[in-house]
């Protein structure tokens, strides 16, 4: 028809990952940030309570005091580096806590969105960050709808995932063991 002769995004993919990009002790540390007290069961964006049809796992947040800097720096790092290659968003930073999260036998997290309307509409990509061995859970598979298909996310740990928040995803319901993942979202201005 009539084009505006923008400039397009040749390198686009629904999501990237990179492999061994958080380092064992780096995921050992990690983990050792969980503490049962601080536990939440997770609820949906901007709701107060449950939907255990859609969701069930608990959640921890890592809020930015000098303790957990190097983790912010680590994953700002990623998110930069994801978003210059493929994205070419406009990013602003971490507009909310890091989320450690937890998956047992029986949770699992329905195909969804990170971005939408009100408080999540300043998403702009999503990260995840493996960090249980893929042997020490059954089931709890990261899955994006691409087009028709439904696409597998690598499950190796320490592996850092990064897709953009309105990229449909699900986590699979966990069948066996224990999935432990860092979730974030990097934030920036309205899409334009």
């Amino acid at each position: 028809l009539y084009p505006f002769l923008q400039a397009g995004k040749p390198h686009f993919v629904d999501f990237i990952y990179y492999e061994g990009m958080m380092l064992p002790h780096e995921i050992d540390m990690i983990q050792g940030m969980w503490r049962d007290d601080d536990t939440v069961k997770a609820t949906l964006s901007g709701d107060a309570t449950y939907d255990d049809k859609m969701r069930k796992s608990s959640v921890m947040g890592i809020g930015p005091e000098p303790r957990h800097e190097w983790l912010y720096q680590k994953l700002e790092q990623v998110a930069y580096g994801a978003n210059h290659e493929r994205y070419h968003f406009d990013m602003a930073g971490f507009g909310e806590a890091l989320q450690l999260t937890r998956y047992g036998a029986g949770d699992f997290f329905d195909w969804h969105m990170d971005f939408g309307p009100g408080e999540i509409s300043h998403r702009k990509l999503s990260i995840t960050v493996q960090l249980s061995d893929p042997g020490a859970y059954e089931g709890g598979d990261l899955e994006f709808r691409v087009s028709e298909r439904i696409v597998k996310a690598p499950r190796s740990k320490g592996t850092i995932i990064v897709f953009p928040a309105f990229v449909q995803h699900r986590v699979t319901e966990i069948t066996k063991g224990t999935r432990e993942s860092i979730v974030a979202w990097v934030s920036g201005p309205a899409f334009r």
